[in-house]
């Protein structure tokens, strides 16, 4: 397993990609703050969505004032990898 499956919040941030398609930073942040219940550190949350983008697993583009996130080949590829180990482990196989 590479070092960026290690973390939840990496793992949720791709997977919120995945479902969107694309989407801002503050987007990603409120919708992780709303699942988790509690406020992210935006230093902590930025730190995680840079290891991101410095592995090649998430891309970042400049549009006007913000910037939007999506998933690499290489990010979605982990990421649904990732999907088909936990559903075997929720199937019990």
């Amino acid at each position: 397993m590479s070092k960026w499956l290690q973390s939840g919040r990496r793992r949720d941030i791709c997977l919120l990609l995945l479902e969107r398609g694309e989407a801002r930073g503050q987007e990603l942040k409120s919708a992780l703050e709303d699942l988790y219940g509690e406020r992210l550190e935006p230093k902590a949350f930025y730190g995680s969505l840079s290891a991101l983008v410095d592995a090649g697993f998430v891309e970042k583009d400049v549009e006007g004032l913000h910037d939007i996130y999506r998933l690499t080949a290489a990010g979605e590829r982990r990421t649904r990898e990732h999907g088909v180990w936990v559903q075997s482990c929720l199937d019990g196989n």
